[in-house]
């Protein structure tokens, strides 16, 4: 009789939690599923950001290492780990390898959406303002997110939808590449404070003083 292995034993606790969704939401935008159908690898060129996935799906024996990404081959901080188990639910809530085009509708529990989305934000979005000088002292802020699947754009529009009912705008960026979702100053300030009811939760910290400064000047808070 043929002797059975033994189990794969997982470095990630499976359990969904505002730090676990968030740590998906990193994963859906700067994360990679390997071939190998059991590494796992996240590449951020911001060492907190990397820091906070570690921190965020409770791992302490993986050492971050460095790597040099993007056309310009710039400095990013590199993280791969081994977890069958994990790899496994990661493919049945809709995460697979090559996922960059091909990522679609996630299995996110609708108590975790916004601390999913605000992951979503620290890796793929971005908050910018400026002064409208069609209109005296008129100040607008946006919040985007961005991906290379509209697949993914539709269900993430869908889903803020759905959940605090504002309609962003979709466009493609120059180059024809990504898809941009942005939502304009009211409807974004209602995405942010979803996203940040916990005041201590996992962010990235430059973005989120981006955003207080931002709120600062239209008198405005988090």
């Amino acid at each position: 009789m043929r002797k059975r292995g033994a189990k794969p034993k997982g470095k990630v606790k499976i359990k969904w939690s505002p730090n676990f969704a968030y740590a998906i939401g990193l994963l859906a935008t700067d994360g990679c599923l390997s071939k190998t159908k059991r590494h796992i690898i996240f590449v951020s060129k911001d060492l907190e950001q990397a820091e906070n996935f570690l921190k965020a799906l409770d791992i302490t024996d993986i050492k971050i290492g460095k790597t040099f990404s993007g056309y310009n081959k710039s400095l990013a901080y590199r993280i791969q780990f081994g977890d069958v188990l994990f790899y496994r639910f990661l493919n049945s809530i809709g995460l697979f390898k090559a996922k960059s085009k091909t990522i679609g509708e996630l299995e996110v529990p609708v108590k975790f959406f916004f601390d999913f989305l605000r992951g979503c934000f620290d890796g793929d979005g971005t908050i910018y303002s400026y002064w409208d000088k069609r209109w005296r002292s008129s100040f607008m802020f946006y919040i985007s997110f961005a991906t290379a699947s509209h697949k993914f754009m539709s269900w993430l529009r869908n889903s803020i939808y759905q959940r605090i009912n504002v309609v962003g705008h979709v466009k493609k960026d120059g180059k024809g590449s990504t898809y941009q979702l942005t939502y304009a100053k009211s409807d974004s300030l209602k995405i942010l404070r979803k996203m940040f009811k916990d005041k201590k939760a996992l962010s990235l910290t430059r973005k989120k003083l981006k955003i207080k400064k931002i709120l600062t000047i239209v008198d405005k808070r988090l």
